[in-house]
Order: structure tokens, then sequence, then C-alpha cells
């Protein structure tokens, strides 16, 4: 400040005489207070000028331009896309996986690819490269191709890559057959093929299918499904359980989103799958193979079209084997329709059982009453019931009881007829009274339903031999399942149980539901008739036309049947169905079944012979699954050995083996290290010692230093550490315990000699 300035400001102080002079750094903070609150306004003023336009923005964004963003957005969006559930899986009983799902993939080629087509000059190098690359030509993936697949030579490759690039086809066909997962990951590697989609025009076409691990065990039961894939990414199901829990085992899809994000794709789940539910069956994988194995065989044997059998278990109605096989070439069979359950056939005689036990529930024979069948012709109406033995003279007077061993038509038909040819409606309600009518509600779908006629049917009027025909299994359709329900019922105390496929439905490996057994009818018939009944089912196997199925090992009661089957209304030359439907064990059964053989060319159609066979097999081999021994409380054989063979050796190591094994033993000195071992002696003419007499012999054997040791009873082990301890090499030949040295025990050791041993 200049010395007029500061006279100027001090004339002024003194004008207004109040005031005090302000020094020259009061005066220069006083500037810099004025600057600041200048600033603080402008840039409040600027900030407020900011938020407003911000909020304008805002409102401008959200409200008066809101269509024009929401649209942008959806621009930035890819279409939502569906992710596929995982199908569930069935397994058995045991918990072993007997359907899963699995991809499949079809090779195609797309022709019209980019390579193949140059865009202009520039280009040009690249057309064909299949045909012209150096290391990616046609020559070395048609190589590649046909070392993988073998369904062509590697000229025969290259001239269907070459037919497929004049055809220009996009959807060429490269190999015909289905191939998994692995298998495409590798042929995307070959030659040509590992450019790239776009480059080598190869894709694929997915698939998923059901994989049978156990092949075809139960598989028309088990089910399947098509391989297309559906809306939803679910395959539909075609038949058998797969078809019936359909619903259950797809799962749900879910929903994923594509969005760009910051400049990149970013996929974003909306909605997460739902996998659908695995089932477990009552099937029993061994005993499924058993009944399967046993059927095949018996097939084959007599060249049948086809064949089925069920096993069932007797208390719960779980049906534990079902199988049905069908000729597909000479002595080659699989599994194509569920005959057990769809098929409603006439049963035969083994319906034979449900007319004699109406007959017996309602007063009208006991077991022992005679019936006279004559020579096996009888004459009724203007038709002929006849006997299977009519060529041989008949049966003449039999009781009721052997009218079902021998399984007499005219027997039984004789006994329906006295007690219902008058009354055939009251027939007919004891039928429905002992539960053949009754629906099952069987899981498979398609499944048949016994048919029996009513005597006022007006659609299906009686004839004058419906009665006795149907008495002994014609004029009646009835599916096997339903005949072993109704044997079953007669095993299982009178109860009829519903036959059960599936047993619980899990998820995530957690039981969700479990399906209890059903009792269908609570008491077919009384127990009196029961036990009559059960005790002919016996007679059949020990003394009627089932004595082909008894058995040694287990006891087996049943019915044979066996029936002509009708094409066209014409019974003679449309061949037979030949039967056998029981249970065993007898005296306290545990598994009904049934098997029925359709068409037999090779021997005389016999349900005891042929489908009994098959059902005898069933249950022996079932037999020597499930039954356990305990060794300890069986009979010791008279060849086993006593004791047994103990070689020599360390003695510490040989005592504490045979003290571990119980075996007794006796010591000549319990100081030697080294023994030698045998059986306790017997005197010359004394009975043999019995195992708890007889006992080992360690004797100790000396070793003296600088002389060769007696190793002739060891085992290699001790024998090879004594000679070498002792200065020798040793050569071994043979296995066991050594019978013989080169060199002799107790003569001096040249170290280094080497010493031969020979075990045996």
């Amino acid at each position: 400040m200049s010395s007029e300035e500061k006279e100027q400001r001090l004339r002024q102080n003194q004008t207004v005489g109040a005031r005090s002079p302000l020094s020259d750094n009061e005066m220069e903070m006083e500037s810099q207070s004025r600057w600041i609150k200048r600033s603080y306004v402008v840039v409040f003023l600027l900030l407020l000028v900011v938020a407003g336009a911000i909020m304008w923005r805002g409102f401008r964004t959200a409200v008066i331009e809101r269509d024009f963003w929401l649209n942008l957005a959806e621009t930035q969006k890819q279409p939502n896309q569906q992710i596929f559930p995982t199908r569930g899986n069935i397994y058995s009983s045991e918990g072993k996986l007997m359907a899963t799902s699995v991809p499949k993939y079809y090779l195609y080629m797309d022709f019209k690819a980019d390579s193949y087509h140059p865009k202009g000059p520039k280009d040009w190098n690249a057309r064909d490269t299949l045909k012209h690359s150096r290391t990616d030509n046609i020559d070395s993936l048609a190589y590649y191709l046909s070392r993988k697949f073998k369904d062509r030579t590697t000229a025969g490759y290259k001239r269907h890559l070459e037919q497929g690039i004049r055809s220009g086809s996009r959807y060429y066909r490269l190999y015909p057959s289905k191939i998994s997962y692995s298998d495409l990951k590798e042929v995307k590697q070959f030659p040509f093929f590992r450019l790239g989609r776009f480059k080598s025009g190869l894709f694929e076409e997915e698939r998923i299918e059901r994989d049978l691990p156990f092949g075809t065990l139960a598989s028309r039961t088990i089910g399947d499904t098509y391989g297309v894939l559906e809306k939803g990414g679910v395959s539909k199901a075609r038949y058998g359980l797969e078809m019936r829990y359909d619903s259950l085992l797809r799962g749900k899809p879910g929903l994923s989103a594509t969005q760009r994000v910051a400049g990149a794709w970013t996929n974003v789940v909306l909605q997460e799958p739902e996998d659908g539910m695995d089932i477990r069956t009552t099937i029993d994988i061994d005993l499924q193979d058993i009944a399967e194995k046993s059927l095949r065989d018996k097939l084959r044997e007599i060249d049948a079209e086809s064949g089925t059998a069920v096993v069932m278990e007797v208390a719960t109605g779980e049906v534990k084997a079902i199988t049905n096989l069908s000729r597909k070439r000479e002595g080659v069979y699989g599994e194509d329709m569920n005959h057990a359950v769809g098929d409603e056939i006439e049963p035969g005689s083994t319906f034979k059982v449900a007319s004699i036990m109406v007959a017996l529930e309602d007063g009208v024979c006991a077991p022992g009453d005679t019936v006279d069948v004559g020579k096996g012709v009888y004459r009724y109406g203007r038709a002929d019931i006849n006997d299977h033995n009519k060529a041989s003279g008949g049966y003449g007077k039999i009781t009721v009881a052997q009218s079902i061993w021998y399984s007499s038509n005219i027997g039984v038909a004789k006994v329906i007829l006295n007690g219902y040819e008058k009354q055939p409606m009251k027939f007919w309600e004891g039928l429905k009274r002992i539960g053949l009518m009754e629906d099952l509600e069987l899981e498979i779908p398609g499944a048949g339903r016994a048919k029996i006629r009513r005597p006022d049917d007006k659609s299906n009027p009686w004839s004058k031999t419906t009665l006795p025909w149907m008495s002994f299994g014609y004029e009646t359709m009835i599916p096997p399942i339903y005949t072993l329900t109704f044997y079953n019922a007669i095993a299982n105390g009178g109860k009829m149980m519903r036959p059960m496929f599936v047993k619980e439905l899990l998820r995530d490996g957690k039981v969700e539901e479990r399906y209890p057994s059903k009792v269908v009818v609570p008491e077919i018939c009384s127990e009196a008739t029961l036990k009559k009944i059960q005790e002919m089912l016996v007679g059949v196997v020990d003394s009627g036309t089932g004595r082909a199925v008894h058995s040694p090992l287990i006891k087996i009661a049943g019915k044979t049947g066996t029936a002509q089957i009708a094409s066209g209304g014409v019974y003679r030359t449309s061949g037979h169905s030949v039967s056998f439907c029981g249970y065993f064990p007898a005296d306290n059964p545990k598994y009904s079944c049934i098997v029925v053989i359709r068409r037999p060319r090779n021997g005389y159609p016999s349900g005891g012979t042929m489908s009994g066979a098959v059902v005898r097999a069933i249950a022996e081999k079932i037999y020597a699954h499930e039954t356990r021994f305990v060794l300890s409380k069986m009979e010791q054989d008279s060849l086993a050995v006593k004791l047994p063979r103990v070689k020599g050796g360390d003695a510490r190591a040989i005592e504490e083996l045979l003290h571990t094994l119980d075996i007794p033993m006796e010591r000549d000195s319990a100081e030697a290290p080294w023994v030698l071992a045998s059986a306790s002696p017997v005197a010359k003419g004394e009975e043999e010692k019995s195992a708890s007499e007889a006992s080992i012999q360690l004797k100790s054997t000396t070793i003296r230093e600088g002389r060769v040791p007696s190793v002739v009873g060891m085992g290699a082990k001790d024998a090879i550490f004594l000679m070498e301890q002792a200065g020798l090499r040793v050569s071994l030949s043979g296995a066991g315990r050594v019978v013989s040295q080169s060199i002799p025990s107790g003569r001096n050791v040249t170290k280094g000699q080497t010493v031969a041993l020979t075990l045996r």
C-alpha cells in the first residue's frame, strides 16, 4: 500500500472516530473471505443447475421417453431360452439302475457352408478345402471315418463325401446310426472337421434316448420314450411305466435369457428347471434274470412263437419279475409286446380251479364226490367234450379232486352242469365273488381286463354249450396276470392283492412317496374251501398232470393248462397255448408264478412238461439264490481235511498263526527258534483221530554255525533266509514247501556256493 493510500485511510478513520486502524494482514484476510463467499455462491448455483438437469433428465426418461427406452432395452436382449430338465431314472427294487436318459447324436453335413462357396477372387483358395487342403483333405477325412465307424472302406467314404459335395445338400447324412457324446467329440477332431462348423459344415442333431443298462430285462414293462425332444426339452413316453409315470418322470423346463450388459452378452437364469422324479420299481434284477433265462431256454428248445413268465411276491403282490419274449427270427427271442398284462386270452385248464372253488363254496360238490368221465368223450348238446386221454380210454370214475389233478374237462364240466345248468347266473356271480372280475388298476398302459360273459348279456347271448365250455377255460378272456393274481390269493390265505410294479417315488435320492400294498378282495372264499383247493393244487404236482413240475429241492403247487388258440372262430389249425400257474414253497408260499407259452413247434403241447418245466426251473433257481447257509452249523464233510499242511520255519510266526486259527499244536522245545511241522502221528491199526484230538507237531531243528542247515519241509521265505545267513546263494524251482536241497545238511559251508532248492 502506498503512503498516500495510508494517509487517506488514516483520515477516514479519524473522521469516524470509533474505528481503529486495520493492519495489512487483516485487510488481506478480509479480501480472501469475500472471494471465498463468492466462490461458494457460484458452486452452489452450478450444483443447483446440475441437479435440476439430472431431475429433468430422469423425468424425461421415466415419463416422456419411457416407451422409447423400453423398446431399446428389448433390442439388447435375446429371446428367452428354455433350460431342459433331466428325465427321472427308473430303478429296480434293490436300487439298480434300469432306465436313464442318454444323449445320442446324428451327424450331418452342410455342403452350402462358406468354404464351398467363395465370396470373391481373394477367397478362391478356400473353395472346397475338403478337396484341396494338404492336411485336411478328403482322403484324410475318409480314412479317419472308415477307421472309426467301420461301415465303409476309405474309398467308400470318399465316394460318399464326393456325392454330398455334388448334391450341395444342407442336410446330408454323414453316418446312418446315432453316436455317443464321446464319439461326437472325437469326430470333431478329425481332419477338416476340426476347422469348425462354419468352415467344415459338420453339425449334429441331438436325440435323447432311454438307456437300459440291463438290456432286455423287463424292457417292455419298463417302457421307452420317443427320441425327438418336444417343447420344453422333454421326450414323450411310448409305453410301459415310462408312459404311466410320464408326468412325474419328465420334469419341468426352466428359462434363461441372454442379455447384453456392458458390451458383453451374459446368460441370466430366470427360472430353474425342475428335474423329473425317479421311481423305484418292484422288479428284482436277479429274479428277473432267472425268469428270463429259464423262459428263453425253453422257448428255444420247443421252438415256440412266444412266452410269458411273471413272478409275484405272495404277501405284497409286488411283481418281482416279468418277461415277455417273442420269436424275432429262428432261435432268437426278444421283447416286443407285454403279453402278461395286455393279452386277453382263453386261460384253458387253469380256470378249472376257479370253477371248482365256486362249486365247493356253493355246496354243489365235495372233493371226494365221484364223477364218471367215461372213456374221455362226453356228448353234450350237439358238441363233444373231450379229455386229453380219450385215445387211451379215459379215466372212468374219478373224484372231484382228481378232476383237478388229471385236468379232466368232462369231470369239471359235469360238476358245473350239475350245480348251475338251470341257474347259470349263480355261477357267474360266484366267479365275480372270488375276485376274477375285479379291476386290478394295473400301472401298465394298455392293460387288459378279465372278460367273463354274463348269461343275460343280449349282445353276446349264451348258447347251450357256453356254461360247460366256460367251466374249463373257454369262452372267457383273462390276461395272464389276472390268473396269477387269483392263484396268488390262494397262496396268500384267500387275500387277493393288487399286482404292484412301483413302490416308491424319489427325488434326489430321498423318498417322497411310498405306495403301499393294496388288498383287492379280503377273502375270496371260506377257509375250509381254500384248504381243499390248496390240497388239490399240491395233488396236481404230486400225482397229476403237473408231475414234471415236482422238484426234490422245493415243494411246488399249481395247475397246468392247455388251450387251443382260436383264429377266425376255428381252433384246430391255430396251435396251442400251454400254461402253468402256481406258487412255492407250497407249505409256506413266498412267490407265485405263471408261465404261458404260445404255439410250440417241437413236442406235444403240455402245460406240465413245457410251462411247468419253466416254473420248476425258476423256483429252484430262486431257492438256490435265496438260500443262506451258516457254515458253523453245517455237518462236516467226511472228506474234509482235518488239519492243514503247515510249513516249517520261524517258530514264533507259526505259533502265532496256529493260535489265531485255533489249531491245536504240540512243541518239543519252547525255546527253539526254528521248527519243522507235521500232523500228529497215528499208531498202526488205531482209528483215525477226530479233528478235536489231532494236532500239529512242531519239532525243533538245530542250526549250527558254519554248517549247511536243513530246510526240507520249510517254506521258500524261511529256507532262503537260513541259506543266505549261512553264506550260500540260493536257486529255487517249483512252488510249495522244500522237498530237497542240492547240498546235504551238516556239510561245511563254502561261502558263495549255490544251493538248489526244489519246492513242491
